[in-house]
């Protein structure tokens, strides 16, 4: 059965203000040699073994997963 595995994070140079404060969170617990910190999304989604994989998660990324407008997505589609 075929599983993609995405990663949608925030498109460089936009303010990740969750990562902002976790790196702020990390220096006061005394890991000051952190110097950022980005938030994103782990997704897992198990695919009927019909069709081509990689289209139908393309739709999903695109109409629903990710924001195209702020965010940017990666993927890989494993058979497992």
């Amino acid at each position: 059965m075929p599983k993609a595995k995405i990663i949608v994070t925030l498109k460089p140079g936009l303010l990740d203000a969750q990562g902002r404060v976790l790196q702020e969170a990390l220096h006061q617990l005394g890991f000051e040699q952190v110097q950022g910190v980005r938030v994103g999304k782990y997704l897992e989604v198990e695919l009927q073994p019909d069709g081509d994989p990689k289209e139908q998660i393309e739709a999903m990324c695109r109409q629903l997963l990710a924001n195209p407008v702020i965010e940017q997505y990666h993927y890989e589609v494993v058979d497992e």
